[in-house]
């Protein structure tokens, strides 16, 4: 029997009011840019007026808090539709101002920006108004750490339950606790959050990029979003900015609770984590790969060669999506091997998005054992990271991640080519929504957009960035049939 009785939707509603108030607030952080400028700052106004204003009323019906229990169905309906709400919101700056008057367009972009993929459907980034790309920007930064994780942090009204909301959206095999109580650990994460993005803010402002444009690529490259405000992305800057970007590009795309431990001095618990070496010698060691590739084929303007190579390599991995070279012109197999890092992702607890470095080193600690096993039999061994023996359910939910990532991933890729994309583009498109990547191969390679897939198609992707920013399982549970069951 189908039924919500048992879902204590009072308190989904003052949540979701509460975070639709909170990005409606927000949206006014984008009219100094829009005064400056001199644009139109109605629209923004505006969006901002009818987004906190609807907050608001269901805040006010939702009543006073429940005493009831914010448990797991609760967690799991406020995270999937959250994210589905906030993204609704967010396209009113863009049709209010005309940037992207079509609603299948405005909300794909709004979606794409809030879960980090930078898939973009606007043709001249450029002549988009300042404030509405500042405001395009920012649904990079709020998505990145994530908004209920922002809400826990500076808004913790959401009570009981705020742990299981927590674990909901960093759905991760990992997740460090860096304060006896998740509001803690939400400040210190947004807080570190907060400490890089202005650091990088200033070093590219102290480059070529105006404030502007650097407090844009910065909110983009710590969320390990992609969106540029430059048509040729970061091609239209010089090596300084590529390499600030790439370092930040790096540092996004490395655990949260590591930069805090590395902050307290506990390097120990920053370059003893197999996690993290193991992330940085896929960098490595694809880096030299595609490198020794390129400088074999195309030259020996070493510095130039290799300031792409480690710049695309650390863009793709940390699936942030920026793009200094049209990679597609480079050999054959250089390309490819960026299209094989396009399935590795992030490390757990970081921005990024994709399949976790986590989840790929323990697959190959796997396989290894399996290996063990068959040659020693009657020998008893066990999965260890960082010196300790991870859990079998644990080993199962990873093994039952990749087969639902893999699956879906090769579900949208069916959808895609028919509604009419051709296999290379269908591909590149489901992998990169998925992963929350942005730029692929085909026509949506890294000098085209996502402005002429079918409306049909830009829903489906829209979807697919959806389940990929919050690892399938969230998304999957709330549509399940038994989540609705008594």
């Amino acid at each position: 029997m189908l039924g919500t009785k048992d879902i204590n939707l009072k308190e989904v509603g003052r949540a979701l009011s509460s975070l639709t108030i909170i990005v409606g607030i927000l949206m006014l952080l984008s009219i100094p840019f829009s005064i400056y400028y001199n644009e139109a700052t109605w629209p923004i106004i505006k969006s901002s007026l009818i987004t906190v204003g609807v907050g608001l009323v269901v805040y006010g019906i939702s009543g006073k808090r429940s005493k009831k229990h914010v448990g797991k169905r609760e967690a799991y309906m406020i995270v999937s539709l959250a994210w589905v709400v906030i993204s609704l919101f967010g396209t009113l700056p863009y049709i209010f101002s005309g940037a992207i008057p079509n609603f299948t367009d405005a909300f794909f972009e709004t979606m794409s920006g809030f879960t980090t993929t930078g898939s973009s459907v606007l043709i001249d980034i450029e002549a988009v108004p300042k404030g509405i790309l500042f405001w395009r920007s920012m649904t990079h930064w709020i998505g990145g750490m994530g908004i209920i994780v922002l809400t826990l942090a500076i808004m913790p009204l959401l009570g009981v339950g705020s742990s299981t909301l927590f674990a909901a959206e960093s759905p991760g095999p990992t997740t460090d606790k860096l304060h006896p109580t998740i509001t803690g650990t939400a400040k210190r994460l947004w807080l570190i959050y907060v400490i890089l993005t202005g650091v990088e803010t200033l070093l590219l402002w102290a480059g070529e990029m105006n404030f502007f444009d650097a407090i844009c690529h910065s909110f983009a490259t710590l969320a390990t979003g992609g969106f540029s405000t430059k048509n040729d992305s970061i091609a239209h800057f010089g090596p300084y900015v590529q390499y600030v970007i790439t370092i930040f590009m790096f540092m996004a795309g490395v655990s949260f609770s590591l930069h805090y431990f590395f902050s307290k001095r506990r390097f120990d618990k920053v370059f003893k984590n197999q996690e993290f070496k193991f992330y940085v010698g896929l960098i490595l060691g694809a880096t030299v790969l595609i490198f020794s590739i390129l400088i074999y084929n195309m030259g020996d303007n070493f510095e130039e060669l290799f300031r792409r190579t480690i710049f695309q390599v650390v863009s793709i991995i940390t699936t942030t999506g920026f793009v200094s070279y049209n990679y597609l012109l480079w050999p054959t197999v250089a390309w490819f091997v960026l299209v094989l890092l396009m399935f590795t992702g992030g490390s757990a607890g970081s921005t990024g998005g994709g399949i976790k470095m986590i989840r790929l080193l323990l697959v190959f600690k796997i396989a290894g054992l399996h290996l063990k096993r068959m040659i020693h039999p009657r020998a008893f061994f066990t999965v260890k990271y960082n010196g300790k023996s991870v859990k079998e359910e644990v080993l199962f939910a990873i093994m039952g991640f990749l087969l639902f990532y893999f699956t879906i991933f090769g579900i949208g890729t069916f959808i895609m080519t028919a509604l009419g994309l051709d296999f290379v583009t269908a591909l590149g498109a489901s992998i990169s929504s998925i992963g929350n990547i942005g730029p692929a191969i085909g026509n949506v390679g890294p000098v085209d957009n996502f402005a002429a897939i079918p409306q049909a198609g830009k829903w489906v992707l829209s979807m697919l960035m959806l389940l990929g920013r919050l690892e399938l399982f969230t998304i999957l549970v709330f549509l399940s049939p038994g989540f609705w069951k008594k």
